[in-house]
């Protein structure tokens, strides 16, 4: 590629890529993001190719594969352009037939479209679709657009025009003070707001200052930012060129996760690219200023996400977080000042220079502007990552975008925020998801992961979930966190155990006070969300299991029993065979299976092997044989000897 050398040089290459892309030509685009790999998207993909060259329509037609379109339910999908077709969980099979229809004969193939599982309308475009119509993609409709691993792509929908703007009529100040009117926040979790944070590194001296990218995205179920990275990586490297020009830096690290392949490798690509084109290194596009950015690879850390954890492992040390302050922005990387923002933060800052502070100022909430995109998934119709204005109702996500609850359940809950989140109950549905409104309610808007529970769902086992994997995720470094969670953990395992007693409610609630309040860094800080969110919103499961020693959800082991319903049963004799430790006895069609609780483990073998489901779970438990006898002897008037 020729280096890109001034503005007008840029200018000159995006005008030979529009020139080369009439827009009547019909483009098919398929989505191929880590999920849709996983679900054949790539062979969809080489059917479309095969296709198109089979009826010699090389010439007539752009074959694009992409980053993620975020309907995960409807992966491997394809969109058809300009007419706005979309067809959803392809088969390579069914691809002859949409090229054939859509393509030669102008028309939609109805067959593939999409069909409401409860209503059973169809929607033929993604215009119509209600998991599109709700949201405010000014994000992710680029990635149904760009090649991730062409950078004329970018181009061609104004890429790099935001930082040619700032190059060629801004100075440091007015970058700064355009971010700030914007009202821009941090999409990291914390939401601070993101030009005071430049701000503050500008007026920091010293010889040499940096930017960081935090792509190290550890959240069970939230995939916002790989995805963004693996369908859109330029959006991400031209923020963080802005901002370096913004706050006076000369170099900067894009810090993400190994477990990402695919935004790994769309990552490197893009740099060097940039870097061949002259869009990173020195006197970028004939101006003064020079930066190059580097990639480095995390190991899966959830404490890294703590920035200043995040530091210490970009220059090789142990990934533990330091006390502030000093800020990063005073001293970060290599005791340099240093401006951190995640990936999110980073890909809005180019739609803000290019469209202006005052559109990003125009959506969202007083205080929560712009929109956000978030990862919706659990017991929910609609999966996939949805951006959203800030604002929105939870309702409106899990009812209108997300499609409701399946298999007619009722809802229960939504974690948002990632496992440091907190548990929102349905009296709360109305609530508007925007940064204050959520602390409010004892959650946190996190990097936006958010996952839908149904009436199924046991709350205290979701408390002991999210415990375990921040027990686990722990970098040690300080005593309220390194000791008080695993203390958390043992409580709420012995509430589920059946073995809870009155006073482990307080002495929970208590002990997760002292964790927020004394803990280092923001993982300790909201380890506790989880117990906090479900003891104020669902104690009465907590009681419940304490108390009554059953388990309303029926899913906790220990307090649960199981019962055959006999008009329903067959006498299949699979449940019996299935049973490890046969605990259930009856005969082959004579109807008289039965379930012997003193014996049950509770595995769910014989549940799972009922072919009418005539076995069900039920809250309560029936004591084991040796406890069942004690406790006869005493109700008879005799001495209780346990051996």
């Amino acid at each position: 590629m020729e280096k890109l050398t001034s503005l007008e040089k840029l200018q000159e290459r995006r005008n030979a890529v529009m020139a080369e892309r009439p827009e009547e030509k019909p483009r098919i685009i398929v989505s191929a993001g880590t999920c849709g790999q996983a679900r054949g998207s790539l062979e969809v993909y080489e059917a479309f190719r095969e296709a198109i060259v089979e009826r010699k329509l090389e010439e007539t037609v752009d074959l694009k594969v992409t980053g993620c379109h975020g309907y995960c339910e409807a992966e491997p999908n394809a969109l058809v352009l300009p007419q706005g077709v979309f067809y959803a969980n392809l088969k390579p099979k069914n691809v002859a037939d949409i090229v054939e229809e859509t393509i030669v004969n102008n028309k939609v193939a109805e067959k593939y479209v999409v069909t409401d599982k409860v209503t059973k309308e169809s929607f033929s475009y993604a215009s119509e679709l209600p998991f599109y119509r709700r949201q405010q993609r000014n994000l992710l409709t680029l990635n149904t657009l760009i090649e991730p691993t062409e950078i004329d792509d970018y181009l061609a929908l104004d890429g790099y025009a935001a930082l040619a703007k700032v190059l060629g009529s801004m100075s440091q100040q007015d970058v700064i003070e355009e971010i700030k009117r914007s009202g821009l926040r941090g999409r990291g979790g914390g939401g601070f707001p993101t030009g005071r944070k430049w701000e503050f590194c500008f007026k920091e001296q010293s010889d040499r200052k940096y930017v960081v990218c935090n792509a190290d995205e550890g959240d069970p179920g939230a995939y916002m930012d790989r995805s963004l990275l693996e369908g859109n990586p330029h959006i991400v490297i031209e923020g963080m060129l802005i901002g370096a020009y913004a706050v006076g830096a000369q170099e900067g690290y894009i810090y993400v996760r190994d477990e990402y392949p695919i935004a790994v490798r769309h990552l490197r690509i893009a740099l060097e690219q940039a870097r061949e084109l002259g869009l990173l290194g020195d006197s970028i596009l004939g101006s003064d200023f020079s930066f190059d950015v580097h990639m480095s690879r995390g190991a899966g850390a959830f404490v890294c996400g703590e920035e200043t954890a995040l530091l210490h492992s970009i220059e090789s040390k142990r990934g533990m977080p330091r006390q502030r302050p000093p800020f990063p922005a005073q001293k970060g990387l290599w005791d340099k000042p240093t401006n951190i923002n995640n990936v999110e933060t980073w890909a809005n800052v180019p739609l803000i220079v290019n469209k202006g502070a005052d559109w990003f100022a125009a959506q969202g909430t007083e205080k929560s502007k712009g929109s956000k995109i978030f990862a919706l998934v659990g017991k929910i119709r609609n999966t996939g990552l949805v951006e959203v204005p800030m604002g929105i109702t939870l309702r409106e996500l899990v009812y209108e975008v997300g499609g409701g609850i399946p298999d007619d359940k009722q809802f229960k809950a939504v974690q948002t925020g990632g496992p440091s989140g907190g548990c929102i109950p349905e009296h709360l549905l109305d609530l508007p998801v925007d940064f204050d409104a959520l602390n409010e309610a004892g959650s946190i808007m996190g990097s936006g992961g958010m996952v839908v529970m149904d009436e199924a769902t046991c709350m205290v086992d979701v408390a002991k979930y999210f415990l375990e994997f921040l027990e686990g995720e722990s970098c040690g470094k300080c005593t309220p966190c390194r000791m008080g969670t695993p203390l958390m953990l043992q409580i709420v395992e012995r509430i589920c155990d059946g073995h809870g007693s009155p006073g482990d409610l307080d002495a929970l609630e208590n002990l997760a006070k002292t964790i927020k309040n004394c803990s280092l860094c923001g993982l300790g800080q909201t380890s506790s969300n989880p117990v906090l969110s479900t003891l104020r919103y669902f104690r009465d499961e907590y009681e419940a299991h304490v108390h009554d020693k059953v388990c309303p959800a029926c899913l906790c082991p220990s307090l649960i029993r199981y019962e055959i319903d006999q008009e329903t049963c067959i006498s299949c004799d699979r449940c019996r065979k299935a049973c490890p430790v046969s605990a259930i006895t009856g005969e082959l069609k004579q109807h008289n299976y039965y379930i012997h609780n003193h014996l049950c483990i509770r595995c769910g073998a014989c549940e799972e092997q009922c072919p009418v489901s005539a076995i069900s779970r039920l809250p309560g438990h029936e004591p084991p044989v040796q406890e069942k006898a004690g406790a006869a002897v005493t109700a008879a008037g005799g001495e209780r000897k346990d051996g």
